[in-house]
Formats: structure tokens, sequence, C-alpha cells
């Protein structure tokens, strides 16, 4: 009974305390904050993203243009609404000082409706229309980051999806914050010697190697890379150690497939034996780029490539990779391989661009030269903290924007409004990867599957956009707009 009689006043303590964390939290935060009726009173529990004990600041850089020394209770929140593999920080929340500002960056949802929240970060594959933060507040910013293929969200493919967004930060090299070489670390990566001669490469030859390497187990992509592959490999002997269209099996000490991931020594000495590496993207977008085309020039093995339509942009020069579309058929491209497998020089040529005279791409070599983020580099802040800092500095100079022209509108101008467009990310409809749409049976599963994702995208972008611009709150009311839509464009009024 002592212990029991002891507790009482012990609890009533508590209450009191918490009762004055929420008096002290409401009287702190500023004047511009949203009215109670306007947010979602759970927010304002005491395990709130915005408790100080959740920010407390863990970073330790400070660009040299940053003079911000507000506390965490005056700071610009940015929200992560992808909760899955993003946000790269551990815990909830964290402070980061960038290069001219500073704000707080959470992945709490209870912050959405705050007026401090003044922008929120989406990770493109992450990003579901049907999932979206309504309503669209009119002082927040949305910004996407995303680098993975474009098969992973066509929705960001189509003028409506790409535009709900104010920033961004693809492997497109016209947005805001580019991600196009995040698949080259260095300069020096490509500079490697290679790692098999050519005199060995031609012994293996000898003892049977086939010349070209395939090895893919996504099979079924937009890119119908396989459909061109299979009329490619009536031509040439090609290969392929992968799930898709698989005719040779790997050594067993290879057989686990996470060893090609991390570059593992044994996996990239065995495939660096070849002389051509088959490198199709999964899908086929303007300057995206994958480990598929830089882990051969690395190594010294030639990629024959189908991907950007642009690659020859950041090639180290004129000669260092096959394009496919360069060919009118797989024939005549396996017939040139086989020019190349037999004529020592002119295979060769394909590798000058290892000794750094035969660089001669200035664009790859400024690119590599000024981009502000790293990989593997730790002198360099990654990609992903690099576009919050980029979000944080746009949003505090918006906020500050805004703030001079309500003091004197006649003065200053506001500011004015980003939205992305196309060429942030905008991807082609899916297209087969060898003939004509045409001339594909209807019951074709590629058929069935990616142009049908494709068309689906766009109305799920339009829904989105219609329900933005009737300032819904309920995201599962999607279907409804989308469906209002359809009923509109049979009426031919949309």
């Amino acid at each position: 009974m002592s212990g029991r009689g002891r507790l009482v006043p012990c609890v009533c303590l508590g209450l009191f305390g918490v009762l004055c964390w929420v008096w002290v939290s409401f009287a702190s935060f500023p004047d511009d904050q949203l009215s109670l009726e306007d947010v979602d009173r759970g927010a304002f529990l005491p395990q709130s993203a915005l408790s100080e004990m959740e920010f407390a600041s863990i970073s330790s850089y400070r660009g040299p243009g940053n003079t911000d020394h507000r506390s965490n209770k005056e700071l610009p929140i940015i929200l992560w609404w992808s909760g899955g593999l993003f946000p790269h920080f551990p815990g909830n929340t964290e402070r980061i000082d960038c290069a001219t500002s500073s704000c707080l960056v959470t992945k709490n949802r209870k912050v959405q409706l705050y007026k401090r929240t003044t922008s929120i970060i989406f990770y493109g594959t992450d990003f579901r229309a049907y999932e979206a933060p309504l309503p669209r507040l009119h002082h927040q910013t949305w910004a996407l980051f995303h680098e993975e293929s474009p098969m992973n969200n066509y929705i960001l493919s189509h003028s409506p999806g790409i535009r709900l967004f104010n920033y961004t930060a693809t492997f497109r090299r016209e947005s805001d914050y580019p991600l196009t070489l995040q698949w080259l670390p260095s300069l020096e990566y490509l500079l490697e010697p290679s790692a098999v001669s050519l005199q060995e490469k031609n012994r293996l030859r000898r003892e049977g190697l086939a010349p070209v390497l395939y090895m893919q187990s996504h099979c079924d992509v937009p890119s119908d890379r396989d459909r061109y592959i299979v009329e490619l490999m009536k031509y040439i002997e090609v290969d392929s150690y992968g799930k898709c269209l698989n005719n040779k099996p790997l050594p067993g000490h290879l057989e686990d497939t996470s060893t090609a991931t991390g570059e593992e020594p044994r996996f990239m000495n065995f495939v660096a034996r070849y002389k051509f590496h088959l490198a199709l993207e999964n899908g086929l977008c303007p300057d995206y780029m994958t480990e598929k085309l830089w882990r051969p020039l690395h190594q010294g093995c030639v990629p024959v490539y189908r991907g950007s339509s642009v690659v020859t942009d950041w090639m180290p020069n004129d000669h260092s990779a096959v394009i496919i579309d360069n060919f009118p058929s797989p024939k005549a491209l396996a017939d040139f391989l086989k020019h190349l497998d037999e004529n020592d020089d002119k295979y060769a040529k394909y590798l000058e661009f290892k000794n750094p005279r035969h660089v001669t791409n200035m664009r790859l070599l400024e690119a590599l030269e000024t981009r502000e983020w790293g990989v593997n580099d730790m002198s360099k802040p990654n990609y992903l903290n690099g576009f919050e800092c980029y979000v944080c500095d746009q949003e505090n100079a918006r906020l500050a924007t805004e703030r001079a022209y309500r003091k004197a509108p006649k003065k200053n101008k506001p500011p004015q409004p980003k939205m992305a467009d196309n060429l942030h990310m905008g991807c082609p409809l899916p297209s087969p990867g060898y003939g004509d749409v045409q001339d594909l049976p209807a019951n074709d599963g590629w058929l069935q599957t990616w142009p049908q994702d494709y068309w689906q995208s766009l109305d799920q972008a339009q829904g989105l956009e219609s329900l933005i611009r009737h300032n819904e709150s309920d995201p599962s009311l999607l279907w409804k707009h989308i469906q209002n839509m359809a009923v509109s464009r049979a009426r031919g009024k949309h």
C-alpha cells in the first residue's frame, strides 16, 4: 500500500508535466502557424515530430554561406512522404545545415498540415496517386527524387504527373538537381586498366568462349530487350548466364546473384573475359544510364548498348560503345561485332579511352568535375543529402521573398512559381524490342503489360490533378475522378 501511495503523486506530477509541455509547445509556435481548426490535434501530442528531443541536430556540416543560427522551432520543415527505403536518416527527424540555410527534415506525417512544413519530398518509385497527401496546401511545394528506372513509375513520364512537382532530382540533365551520372563514381573508375588483356580474351575465344556476354535476371521489362537478343542470337554466339534466355550455367561460386551488385572481384573477373557485353536498359529514356553501361567500360569490355537515346553525349569519346540503334537489324549488328572480334586493331580502338589522352568528351569531364555530390566520396555529400539541401535552400529563399513581398508589395516582387515539365523526366511510350507493335499477336505478354501500364499511368496522373484542382482531401476518390474523365472522353467533352 505504501508503494501505491507513493505512485499517485508521481502520476499527478507526470500529468502536470505533460500539460506544461503542451502549453509551452503551443506558446512557442510562431504567429503564422495554422490554427487548431486547420490541423489534426493528434499532431500536438508529446510524441509529435516537433519535440526538441527528436529534432536535436545531428548534422556535422555547415555550408560556407550558412549563417542560419535560428533554433529548431523557427526553421522550415521538409517532410519525406516516402517511409520505406527513404528517408536515409535514423529515427524520425534531423536538422540539416546546408550551403546557405538550415531546415528540419522529418518522415513523421503528423506534420503534413503544419504551416512550417513548407515542402514534401517524394521518392519516385514509392509515389502513388491514390496515396498522395491531400488536400494539397497552397503554402507547400512538392519535390521529386527519382534516380531509378522509368518503368518503376510511368506516372512521372506524363505532363500531368511531372508538373505536380516544383523541384526535381532525376537522371535527366534538365532536372533541377541532375543525377545523370549517378552510376559513374569517377573518371578514375573508367580509366582503370582492362581487367583481362586482349591477348587473353583471344586465347579464351580460341578455347570456345563466346564473343558476347548477356547476363540478366529481370526478363519482362518495358524495353523488351529479350525479343531483340533472341534475334541477335541467330547470327552470333552469345553466352547468357542469367534467368533471361539462359543457355549456360554460372560457376557454383557465382550462383548468388548478389555478388554482381557489389562488384565482387570473382564475379567481375569472370565477366571481364568477354569482349562484348550486351547492355540493354530495362527502360528507355534520355539520360537513363546504369551500371550496365559503365561497368563494362570500367572492366575494359565493349558495351553493346541500348537505352538512353543520347548516350553518346556522355561517352569518353566517339568510339567507346557499340550503339544498337545505329544498326538496321540484329544481323547487321552481329556482322559488325564479328568484324571487330576478328580485327584486333579495330577492337582495341574501342578501349583507347583507358588512356586519359583519348578521353575527349568535355561534357563528361566537366560534369564529373563540377557535380556537387559524390559517389563513395567522403569529401562530398551523397546526392540524397545534396537534394535535401537544395530543397532546403530553395525553400528558405522562397520564404524570404514572400516575407519581403508582404512587407513592401510595391517595392518587392512575389516569388515566381516553379513547376517541373516533361524535360525533367518524360519517357516515351514503350515499344517492342524488335519489330513493329502492330505485328505482335494480341496475346503477347509484353503488349498486354507495358503499353497498358503507360496509359493507365496517364489516367492516374490526370485523376490526381483533378483531385487537387477540386481541393479534395480523400485520395481514395481518385478512381471516381478517373471514371468521370473516361465518361467525359466518351462523350467528347474531355
